[in-house]
């Protein structure tokens, strides 16, 4: 498996976006939070995500820009977690809930925590 994160794994169609924050279900590791729902997307791979830092807790453009490429670094060489686990098409979205940019070691341990939380809540569900 290739350690990528190109435009066919991001989520970009508006209608996936609002359905996952309507239907969607939330699991929250500090200072993570994924929203994901399990539907069909135009994607080949079986996991669409973004990522978000809101514009509250984070004025500068720059401080939003440099958390999300870290969230999508520790995304990216960890989705082998989710990859080896899911059948079905998900789409998630991660974002960011401290008022302060932690260190990258740090969001990558609770990035990890997440995803495992994940396929436990998942594979419970399909079972």
């Amino acid at each position: 498996m290739k350690f990528t994160l190109g435009k066919e794994e991001r989520l970009k169609s508006r209608k996936l976006i609002g359905k996952l924050y309507t239907e969607g279900k939330s699991i929250k590791t500090f200072p993570l939070r994924m929203v994901y729902i399990q539907t069909e997307h135009t994607s080949q791979f079986p996991v669409q995500i973004g990522v978000s830092v809101p514009k509250r807790n984070f004025k500068r453009a720059v401080d939003r820009n440099r958390i999300k490429r870290l969230l999508r670094e520790s995304y990216r060489l960890q989705k082998n977690i989710v990859y080896s686990e899911v059948e079905k098409p998900y789409v998630f979205m991660i974002s960011y809930l401290a008022k302060e940019e932690w260190s990258y070691a740090d969001i990558e341990q609770k990035m990890q925590k997440l995803l495992t939380l994940f396929i436990e809540k998942t594979s419970k569900n399909e079972k």
